[in-house]
């Protein structure tokens, strides 16, 4: 059996760089290259940012969504994650079915963080990865870490540039977790793991997702020895006995032991693997039902490039089969056909952890107890959030994207106390309304007369006494409310006192204003 120990080769065992290295040699030195860096500017990338490469997206590897059913599955996987605590507990099979048509792309990383439990640990542990990115690190693991940035995804516009942004957010992802696991260290496998986490989400929130998927949907895959991959590669060519027998009986012929072409599969998630469409839909399933998933794809790779006789005569040695599988059809990997035969797969949580039982068994008998214990494998996000209960407080989305008030708070402060002054300035303008002239002024509200002009003596004192009793009753009613508002703004210091006897039948409402603005003399005087 292989051992890996983070890099180191021990005696008896072969390294995870020497199992596929001149795959993965290969495939990534290619695309580092300073010539893939100088023309790229005007190489047109696809929908998920590559620029080439096999994982490069074609109508033929992926199936479209029309817009109004992605508009409408958005809509529906916005209500889930603001009530996502109860739709786990309640409806969490309406959860998987919606991962399994898979998660709108606007969607998915904040999907992927709630689905993996990332989101309650990142504020279960405000402010930790600030910690950790603000230390040095161990020198052993920084040199490791900074050789293989090149080799992930070299054909993404991400990670295309040496020293870019992309290459600087994963250096400080798998640098922290270095840190926040010292006993396990660092693994090359890891590096395309963040390196996802990081297309669909910022920096913290890939390193709580690697953490989450490290400690409890791949718990032991990466620590020293790798104990936990060599073990569920024994549980994978069990399972083929069942789902495929003629593909198992060839590699038990052959004596191809499962470690030579399922870790990388296992180890990356078959984000190295499979084209990029497919990735994702396997992720999106994967990260709602646990490993299982991983499962179900290497059984269904298996099954279709071993499980006819046709195929098995192309391959008659153990050299032929390796081949066979490092080359899989694309036809096997195409997003639709990939993800029905996933579905279809019999193989549960259960059956893997009934065969997780046996071979563990079989691995104390034959070779004594484990070197490192993992903690136990958490099958989905159900069983991850049901093990630690979020408080209600961890599940709100927070803002993204903060703007910062340009103003300080004293100018503010200041702008406020503006606001105010020019408030009760205009109360107070308001409140000092111009004087209304009384068209009906009495003897002591007519201002007095300018020293130019002589007063005028009142014209009723040189009536005779015969000619005024009859002219005051007819003039008084009839031309008080008509003359008096045309005649009074031409000159108001000039008009007739009223006589002294009106009537106290009739009032106009003029003169109910001046009863109600007059003073108390002038009460006593009505």
């Amino acid at each position: 059996m292989a051992r890996i120990e983070n890099g180191r080769q021990s005696v008896d065992t072969r390294s995870i760089r020497t199992i596929s290295s001149s795959h993965i040699d290969d495939e990534s030195s290619f695309g580092s290259d300073s010539e893939i860096n100088g023309f790229t500017s005007d190489r047109q990338t696809d929908k998920y940012g590559f620029i080439g490469g096999a994982q490069m997206y074609t109508e033929a590897s992926a199936q479209d969504v029309p817009p109004e059913v992605l508009r409408q599955r958005e809509v529906k996987w916005l209500d889930m994650l603001s009530h996502w605590d109860k739709w786990m507990i309640k409806r969490f099979n309406k959860v998987r079915l919606r991962c399994q048509k898979g998660i709108p792309p606007a969607l998915r990383g904040r999907a992927w963080l709630y689905l993996s439990g990332g989101k309650v640990k990142r504020e279960q542990n405000h402010g930790k990865f600030q910690e950790l990115d603000s230390q040095p690190g161990d020198p052993k693991w920084i040199d490791v870490i900074e050789k293989d940035l090149h080799r992930q995804f070299p054909f993404h516009e991400m990670f295309v540039a040496r020293g870019g942004h992309g290459q600087q957010d994963l250096f400080r992802v798998l640098k922290a977790y270095t840190l926040y696991r010292p006993e396990e260290g660092y693994c090359q496998a890891q590096a395309p793991i963040a390196a996802v986490l990081l297309m669909h989400m910022p920096a913290e929130d890939a390193f709580w997702g690697l953490v989450q998927i490290c400690e409890k949907y791949l718990p032991g895959y990466y620590s020293p020895g790798l104990e936990a991959i060599q073990l569920d590669g024994e549980i994978l060519f069990a399972l083929l006995r069942r789902v495929s027998p003629l593909a198992f009986r060839h590699l038990e012929k052959h004596k191809i032991d499962p470690i030579l072409y399922m870790t990388e599969w296992f180890m990356c998630a078959f984000s190295r693997t499979l084209p990029w469409a497919s990735v994702l839909r396997v992720w999106d399933m994967f990260l709602c039902d646990g490993v299982k998933i991983i499962f179900r794809v290497g059984l269904v790779l298996l099954k279709c490039m071993l499980g006819s006789r046709e195929k098995l005569k192309a391959c008659q040695g153990q050299y032929e089969t390796m081949e066979l599988l490092r080359a899989i059809e694309p036809r096997y990997m195409q997003e639709g056909f990939l993800v029905r035969e996933i579905l279809e797969i019999p193989v549960t949580a259960r059956d893997v952890e009934r065969e997780h039982h046996s071979q563990l068994k079989r691995w104390k008998k034959n070779r004594g107890e484990l070197n490192f214990k993992s903690p136990p494998r958490m099958h989905g996000a159900r069983l991850i959030m049901l093990a630690e209960p979020p408080r209600r407080q961890d599940l709100q989305q927070n803002p993204t994207i903060v703007i910062e008030v340009p103003q300080p708070a004293a100018q503010l402060n200041k702008g406020k106390e503006e606001k105010k002054s020019k408030k009760k300035k205009s109360m107070k303008k308001s409140q000092l309304t111009e004087e209304i002239p009384n068209p009906y002024p009495l003897l002591n509200d007519c201002p007095p007369p300018p020293p130019s002009d002589p007063p005028a003596p009142p014209p009723v004192r040189s009536e005779t006494p015969e000619t005024a009793p009859e002219t005051a009753p007819e003039t008084a009613p009839q031309t008080a409310p008509e003359t008096a508002p045309e005649t009074e703004p031409h000159s108001p210091h000039q008009q007739q006192a009223p006589p002294t006897a009106p009537s106290p039948t009739k009032e106009s409402p003029l003169q109910r204003s001046t009863q109600s603005l007059s003073s108390t003399e002038q009460d006593t005087y009505l």
